[in-house]
């Protein structure tokens, strides 16, 4: 049965006090008993110890199903394309539970990516066949922008797209294409036309993965896990009615993908968890039989990430009320960019110096539900592959240099 709650805390409202309280406490308390109704334990309980920067797959598809019947797969949607008449406080709050409670990621790459560009650029057709399998996670998405050489150099990307009758024969190749493996559509930015500047020869795509011509390899990780992967297209056939909007147009969609969400590259509702994880650790783990929560040099580091993840808290919220800001709005972006990242790393650097040696040890995903014990705490499953894949968050989305380039020339003019 599809909820749609009273609209609370309008726009006005968030102007006037971004504070929490009254009617949002209540709906907070209301997404709070849905997701413990609906949740199923075997799927929280491998998201909390998987507990990385991405959700297993295929319970991301699970979860998008459970909550599509609720009518929550896609609440930032628009009403018109299956989304919930929120207010952004609302779907702040919706987001942030969802976090605390383990529950897994939908299909980011659907829901927050391709799923906007469709139901803004795409054709009437085009929304009718993938929106309603967006929505209730049928298929899996990957996005294919990356390719070797290239990484967040976008205009220069060489994988070609040549129109022959009704079909686009595409060859090339992408790079760190996430989920690859396990996805059934990508979402690919293709060269159409090479004879223009390099921004306007570039398309949007939709592809099939199953189709004649795509291989996929997994890339191994340092973390032990191979979800980054490299896809080749080798004349691979895509009915040109899977182009979306015009073609020429892609590279204005792709900046509209990424600006679409301004405050989803923060991760601050995975950093407060995260956070919150790192001082029931310390308080679990002991030196000489005192805690480490009771340490100063364990305090002193803890005050700081609590005073940044509260400081990019309010950021968000800050670009959530719509608050008129100095600076380009991409700039924003890109400055929450820089701090939900770094704070990644420092978050899951701090879990693994708790654990010290016991961190070194590996500890299988597969078992996190064993009763913990002095030499399997309850929270160290999947603390070390979090710790190293955290690595690339300074990397995937736009590196750390590329973000700080932007700042310095849209906020600064540099």
């Amino acid at each position: 049965m599809r909820a749609r709650p009273e609209r609370i805390g309008s726009r006005a409202e968030m102007d006037m006090d971004l504070k929490p309280g009254g009617e949002l406490d209540d709906f907070r308390q209301m997404v709070r008993a849905a997701v413990a109704q609906d949740l199923p334990p075997d799927m929280r309980a491998r998201q909390r110890a998987f507990g990385g920067l991405q959700s297993e797959n295929r319970d991301a598809l699970k979860w998008a199903a459970i909550l599509n019947e609720r009518g929550w797969s896609v609440p930032h949607w628009p009403v018109e394309h299956g989304g919930q008449d929120w207010t952004p406080l609302q779907k702040f709050v919706f987001e942030d539970e969802l976090a605390s409670a383990w529950a897994p990621d939908v299909n980011w790459g659907a829901t927050h990516m391709v799923g906007p560009v469709i139901y803004t650029f795409g054709t009437e057709e085009q929304k009718a066949r993938f929106l309603p399998d967006i929505r209730a996670g049928r298929y899996y998405w990957a996005q294919g922008f990356s390719e070797p050489g290239n990484g967040s150099d976008l205009a220069n990307l060489r994988t070609a797209a040549v129109l022959q009758g009704d079909r686009y024969i595409v060859n090339g190749q992408k790079i760190w294409t996430s989920g690859a493996h396990d996805a059934d559509w990508g979402f690919f930015l293709v060269r159409t036309d090479p004879a223009v500047k390099a921004q306007r020869g570039i398309s949007f795509l939709l592809i099939d993965l199953k189709s004649p011509g795509i291989t996929i390899r997994q890339i191994p990780e340092i973390n032990g896990e191979a979800d980054l992967c490299e896809v080749f297209l080798d004349n691979v056939e895509v009915p040109a009615e899977n182009l979306v909007g015009e073609p020429g147009m892609g590279w204005t969609y792709a900046k509209f993908l990424l600006d679409h969400e301004r405050t989803t590259s923060s991760f601050i509702y995975w950093n407060k968890r995260e956070l919150r994880r790192v001082r029931a650790i310390a308080e679990a783990e002991t030196l000489d039989g005192l805690p480490l929560a009771r340490l100063p040099q364990f305090q002193s580091r803890l005050a700081r990430l609590e005073a940044e993840v509260a400081a990019l808290e309010w950021s968000v919220l800050r670009v959530l009320a719509a608050e008129e800001f100095a600076y380009d709005l991409t700039a924003v972006a890109s400055t929450l960019k820089v701090s939900g990242s770094r704070l990644q790393q420092a978050i899951t650097e701090l879990q693994v110096d708790l654990y010290g040696a016991l961190a070194m040890r590996q500890f299988p995903i597969e078992l996190a539900h064993q009763t913990p014990t002095p030499l399997w705490p309850e929270n160290i499953a999947g603390r070390t592959a979090t710790a190293l894949g955290s690595r690339a968050a300074t990397i995937f989305g736009g590196t750390l240099q590329i973000q700080r380039g932007i700042i310095a020339k849209l906020a600064f003019g540099l």
